[in-house]
């Protein structure tokens, strides 16, 4: 798993790459605690690359839209693929997340 985060045209963009499983769910939320510090910026979660979200990656997603809803932010999903589309669907987080 490869998680790199940039700041683009005001906003913070993590981009993830390969398979959010149970045992990258440590690293992963390790590298993306950075965007627990951004206040006044929206978060946009680049998942074009990411392949498999276990529900411990879920987790980490629900948590970041929590704390940058306290902040006043946004959270955006981007280029997610048919089979991640499919677990925010049976999990209903795709209700509660937005969609870019």
């Amino acid at each position: 798993m490869k998680t790199t985060i940039q700041e683009q045209d005001g906003n913070m963009v993590a981009f993830l790459a390969g398979s959010l499983d149970t045992a990258a769910v440590p690293e992963t939320e390790q590298a993306l605690a950075p965007l627990k510090d951004c206040e006044g910026k929206d978060i946009i979660l680049d998942c074009t690359d990411l392949q498999y979200i276990s529900s411990g990656g879920l987790r980490i997603f629900l948590g970041i839209l929590k704390n940058a809803e306290n902040k006043g932010s946004d959270v955006y999903i981007k280029g997610i693929n048919d089979d991640v589309r499919a677990v925010f669907a049976m999990t209903g987080f795709i209700n509660i997340f937005k969609f870019k």
